[in-house]
C-alpha cells in the first residue's frame, strides 16, 4: 500500500474517474466542516472536529477499484430520509460513488452537519 504525505497527494493518484469524484466531494465537506482537521489517518483521507487528526473523526474518503466510499463515523445515528448511506462496521455508515453524479451536495452536507454535532456531542460529555 502506497502511503501518501497528505490528501492532495492521495488524490492525485486515483485514477482520473476517482480523482474527479474526490476532487469534486473535498471541497463539499471542507465547507460542511469549517474549522475541521483534513489530514491522512489510517491511509485515507479523514476530516477530525477535535483539534488533531483522529481525534473525533467526522468522515473519510476511501478510492477503490471502481469507487470512492463516503464513511460517516456515527453515520448509523444520521437521520437520513433518502435511505442512501448503507451500515458500516460499529456506527458507522457509508455511500459509494462511482461517478460525479453521485454525490449530492445537499445531502452530504446535511449529513456531515448531523455527523459533526454527534462528535461536538460526544466530545462535551
Amino acid at each position: 500500500m502506497t502511503k501518501f504525505a497528505n490528501v492532495d497527494d492521495y488524490i492525485a493518484a486515483l485514477p482520473e474517474n476517482l480523482r474527479e469524484v474526490a476532487t469534486t466531494l473535498r471541497p463539499i465537506v471542507n465547507a460542511a466542516l469549517p474549522g475541521s482537521v483534513e489530514a491522512m489517518y489510517h491511509a485515507s483521507p479523514t476530516w477530525s472536529a477535535g483539534e488533531a487528526a483522529g481525534k473525533n473523526l467526522v468522515c473519510l474518503m476511501k478510492a477503490y477499484s471502481s469507487y470512492v466510499t463516503f464513511a460517516l463515523w456515527k453515520g448509523q445515528l444520521i437521520d437520513d430520509g433518502s435511505g442512501r448511506l448503507e451500515a458500516s462496521a460499529r456506527e458507522m455508515a457509508h455511500v459509494k460513488l462511482r461517478s460525479v453524479e453521485d454525490i449530492d451536495a445537499d445531502l452530504f452536507t446535511g449529513w456531515l452537519k448531523q455527523a459533526r454535532d454527534l462528535e461536538v456531542t460526544a466530545t462535551a460529555r
